[in-house]
């Protein structure tokens, strides 16, 4: 790159003009907003906010996700600056798409978290703008969805995880990343007829009536007839899809804080997420990714890999 060319690549998180375009920027250098994209808390003209929320207060097991946005982040910027590769349009330059930066909340006070959370979505979504999630423990989940059921009524949640999430906890007050999709059931958040769990692999009997896809599934079966049984389940309601990452296997992702062997390949969870274009999804998070537990910075990787998939769905439904 000569040097004036190299002058107008210098952190565009900062210094873009526009919201739209590819990003041509140093990986080992610059400011890491996800994709390169402008850290911003302006949402006029915005179609997607990327946004970071670092809790993991509600682990059973080991915390560390609260780094995870920070090294989802920074994984993105060794992403191609070119299209994502299987689409056949480039997101990045047909949508306006922003690093709203992170939830700032008080970690002493954890029984003020969830509305802290929910309050913070909501008012993105206030502006018709959809939010891509970067966690943080799976627990985040669930004011995010209070928030959008709020705006869209009951959701189908599409759940990439190697548990369910549904063990029984009626005490709604309590902050547990184990329980949450079971008040999300019994408070109305989500309609588990028209939901789907993908890559399960640990015993929980009582499945609320959601649909499980289990890992066994997905592996005798395939991505390709998986992400079909998929659509067929959602058909046109409203989505919001949530992957957690022990969905992969650890060999894939190992650093989580409840890592399940037999999990999903990154190639399976690869092909599922570009199949299922045309959900109607309305926004989407990638969760339980921490990295004191994977010296390698693969799991951010795969974790940044899933947040550009839902940036990709989103963008498939806003522009058909």
């Amino acid at each position: 790159m000569a040097l004036e060319d190299a002058k107008d690549q210098v952190d565009q998180a900062f210094t873009r003009q526009s919201l739209r375009g590819l990003t041509h920027e140093n990986t080992f250098g610059g400011a890491t907003s996800f994709l390169r994209r402008r850290y911003t808390k302006d949402l006029r003209g915005v179609d997607i906010a990327v946004t970071g929320v670092p809790f993991d207060q509600a682990v059973t097991n080991r915390p560390g996700t609260r780094l995870g946005p920070r090294a989802i982040r920074e994984a993105s910027t060794l992403q191609s600056p070119d299209a994502p590769y299987g689409w056949p349009y480039d997101p990045l330059s047909e949508l306006a798409i922003v690093d709203y930066g992170d939830l700032a909340f008080d970690y002493a006070n954890i029984l003020a978290f969830p509305a802290a959370l929910k309050a913070h979505i909501a008012g993105i979504l206030a502006g018709d703008v959809a939010s891509v999630v970067l966690g943080g423990d799976h627990y985040i989940t669930f004011p995010i969805l209070q928030a959008y059921a709020e705006k869209y009524g009951p959701m189908s949640l599409l759940q990439f995880d190697a548990h369910t999430d549904t063990w029984a906890d009626d005490d709604m007050d309590r902050v547990d990343h184990g329980t949450m999709f079971y008040k999300a059931v019994k408070m109305g958040l989500i309609d588990p007829a028209r939901s789907v769990q993908v890559g399960i692999r640990t015993s929980n009997e009582d499945t609320l009536g959601v649909n499980i896809i289990d890992a066994r599934e997905v592996h005798e079966k395939g991505p390709v007839a998986t992400a079909l049984k998929i659509k067929q389940i959602l058909g046109d309601h409203p989505t919001y899809l949530t992957f957690d990452i022990d969905g992969l296997d650890p060999a894939y992702a190992p650093g989580t804080g409840t890592p399940v062997w037999g999990g999903l390949t990154s190639a399976q969870a690869s092909i599922i997420l570009r199949d299922i274009a045309g959900i109607n999804i309305k926004g989407g998070d990638v969760v339980e990714v921490s990295p004191p537990f994977d010296t390698t910075g693969a799991t951010a990787i795969a974790g940044a890999h899933v947040a550009v998939e839902i940036l990709c769905l989103l963008g498939w439904g806003m522009r058909t």
